[in-house]
Formats: C-alpha cells, structure tokens, sequence
C-alpha cells in the first residue's frame, strides 16, 4: 500500500539532517536512498489518498534536544496520569523527547530492557513513516519477555516539549514475546508544542503468547503523529490492540499485522475523535498468511467542526490461508455538516474456504433519541453524551485488559468534556 511515487513532496530538509549526521549506517543511508527518490506521498499515492504530508515538507524540523525541564516533564506526567486514571505505582517506561529515561522509568519484573542500537534494530523501510524513521531515529527500546512469563500491565509513555523551534523525534521499538509469555502495554503519547513524533514499533509474539496493546494518542493539537505498528503473530498467539486517536493537528497511525502460523489472533480495534481542524488517518493491513486465523477489526470516529477522519483497512489471504475468520466494520458519527470521513475498505482474498465480510456507515445523531431524552428532562448536552459515549462503547468495550480499558473510558470522557465546555 505504499509504493513510490517520484511525484511525493520533497523531503529534503530530514535529508539534510541525516547528512550531516557522520558514521551513517547502511540502513541509514537505505531509508535515505528511499526517500530521496519517493518524497513525502501527496493525495495521488493510492494509499495516501485522503492524507497528504506535503506540510512536513514545508516546515524545518529540528532534532530534539536531549535534555528537557524536568519540571515540565513531571507536571505532564502527573497531569495524564490525573485524566486518565493511571494507576500511581504502574510500571512504565518513560521516553522524553525520543530519548529513553531511566531516572523517571520503572519496569515490571521479568520484563528485559535494552537501548536501541542502529546496527541491529534498523530494518528495511518501504514506506515513508518507516524511512523518516530509519533514517533519523537515535533512540528507543527492545522490551523482551521471557518464554512462559506473565509480565502483567507496563505503561510506555512519550513526552515530548517543543518551544518556539519545530522539532522531529524518531523512536524506534521492539516488542518480544517468547512463546507463552503474556504482556499488557499501554503506550501513551502526550507533549506541548510544535513537533512531529515518529515513533516505529516492531512487534513478535511468539507460539502461544499473548500481548494486549492500548494506544493512546493524546498530543497537543500543534503537533504531528506518523506512527506505524508491525506485528508478527505466531501459532495460537493473541495480538489485541486498540488505538484511541485523540490529540495532533495531522495524525496517521499505520498497523501491519500479519498471522504466519496456524491458529493465530488479530484484534486492530480503534477510535478516532476529533473536531476542529484536526486531520486522523487509521491504516491498516492484516495479512492472513496460514490456516484457520482469526482477525476482528471495528473502528469508530467522532467528528465536528471540520475535522478530517480517514479509515483504510485492508484484510488479505492468501492462498494457503484456508478456514480464515476476518471481520472489519467501520462506522463514523458526524457532529457537523461540516466534519468529513473517508473510508476505503478492502478484501483480497485467494483461498477459497474462508469466512469474511467488512462494512462501513455513516451518519449523525438520531434525532428522534435525542428528543425521547430531552423529553425525560435530560439537557440537550448531556443527551448528547449519552448517545455518543453509547456510540463508542461497542469498540472501547472490546479491549480485553479491565485496567486498559478503563483508562480508554476516561480518555473519552475527558476529550467529550473538553469538547463540551
């Protein structure tokens, strides 16, 4: 879905950074190559349709700098942890800037951490988040748990602080579940400022492990978000994740999940609420590679004023792929008349005994529900959040970690009580 196109904006300004840089790697200098020649996709690359970055071309980031007031840092972190309802003594990993934090991280028991290194968590790029990334990433994490252990919940959380100079960060992770090991992660995204976060996430769950993976993507609305999820899922391993789209001027979070062993789970669930001018686009590809697999995927956006949402999910299954399970259903709540949503479902399918179906709608708020609520004396605003919260309840109801999902439950209370006052 993401083929050069030599008509792409110019990327040279991340060029420049990456020259100056000495000692580049050859996975540098690949992504470098790559992108020289492909650009930042504009609307004619199919699977940039609906979300151009031309505006990335237009603006200098800067790399961050590798110290920020701690001050600032810590009153970010207490005030999400205050909006979301995040357990105090809950294990995380704290990166400020794209640079790994010991002094402010704590990690669960059994879980191995290891910092990036370019010279072997650098894989190929074939698309453009993945090349920005290759190219300028300088930090991030291996989290690494062990065959047969359960690791219980973890929080890996971004901070990032921009002043009066754009800045670009590039964080580069990698997720590995030994087979039979289990993990809850909630990966939460906030900052102030002019920025672009570009964080890249390798995932492996081995035989029979399983991984629970709620993102949160809380940004300030000056920022940018170009993030992509790659997932391998083993025999009989579990992949559940959900992604809550909520903060960001221009947001794209890719997931390529692909089930390479026989009995494997895939769950790419989300949401995306946005008003004001905020643009979000939700990618996917889940790439049914083996026998008798099961995917899920139900996405729901939230749309006022003139926000942008777009949705382009792909389910493939290829020929070996008998007995395949794969359902996708995306649906979209406009707010205003002027809130747009694009949505592009897809099948490809070459076996030939599978089960698999996929669907879209499209509307507003019931007229008729809002007045059987008005007429039992509840406020208009109020009505309204009932029936948008009941909106969204069928997807966040399908996070399976309790702790997760009430977090996802305050993220949307504390953006509709935003958007409300």
């Amino acid at each position: 879905m993401n083929a050069i196109a030599p008509a792409g904006a110019s990327a040279a300004a991340f060029l420049a950074r990456h020259a100056a840089r000495a000692g580049a790697s050859a996975a540098r200098d690949a992504a470098a190559e790559w992108l020289g020649r492909a650009g930042l996709p504009r609307s004619g690359v199919e699977a940039w349709k609906y979300t151009s970055l031309r505006v990335l071309g237009d603006v200098a980031f800067a790399a961050a700098p590798a110290q920020a007031d701690p001050a600032r840092v810590e009153a970010i972190l207490a005030e999400a942890g205050r909006v979301f309802g995040l357990e105090p003594g809950l294990p995380r990993a704290v990166l400020v800037n794209g640079r790994f934090d010991p002094a402010l991280s704590r990690l669960p028991a059994g879980v191995r951490a290891v910092r990036f290194n370019e010279a072997t968590d650098l894989s190929p790029a074939d698309d453009v988040a993945s090349a920005l990334n290759a190219l300028l990433a300088e930090d991030g994490l291996v989290l690494h748990v062990a065959s047969g252990h359960d690791a219980g919940r973890m929080a890996l959380l971004s901070v990032v602080i921009a002043g009066d100079t754009p800045l670009s960060v590039h964080p580069r992770h990698r997720i590995v579940l030994e087979p039979g090991a289990r993990l809850s992660l909630l990966d939460l995204a906030v900052g102030q400022g002019n920025y672009l976060n570009n964080p890249v996430i390798d995932i492996a769950v081995a035989d029979g492990a399983s991984l629970v993976h709620a993102k949160l993507q809380a940004e300030d609305v000056s920022a940018r978000h170009l993030a992509v999820v790659r997932a391998d899922i083993g025999a009989g391993a579990h992949y559940d994740s959900f992604t809550l789209t909520l903060g960001a001027g221009l947001a794209r979070h890719e997931v390529h999940a692909r089930l390479g062993a026989e009995g494997g789970v895939v769950h790419v669930n989300g949401a995306q609420l946005l008003d004001g001018r905020q643009h979000a686009d939700l990618t996917s590809v889940i790439t049914h590679g083996a026998p008798a697999c099961n995917s899920r995927q139900t996405v729901k956006n939230v749309l006022s004023e003139h926000a942008r949402g777009v949705f382009q999910g792909k389910i493939l299954v290829e020929r070996i792929a008998q007995k395949t399970d794969g359902y996708q259903m995306n649906q979209a709540l406009l707010l205003s008349e002027t809130a747009e949503i694009d949505a592009k479902p897809e099948l490809e399918i070459y076996a030939d005994d599978v089960r698999c179906s996929h669907g879209a709608t499209v509307g507003a708020l019931d007229g008729d529900q809002l007045f059987y609520l008005r007429s039992r004396g509840v406020a208009e605003h109020e009505a309204r959040a009932i029936l948008v919260k009941a909106f969204l309840h069928d997807a966040v109801a399908l996070m399976g970690d309790d702790m997760l999902r009430a977090v996802l439950d305050r993220a949307v209370e504390s953006w509709w009580n935003r958007k409300d006052a």
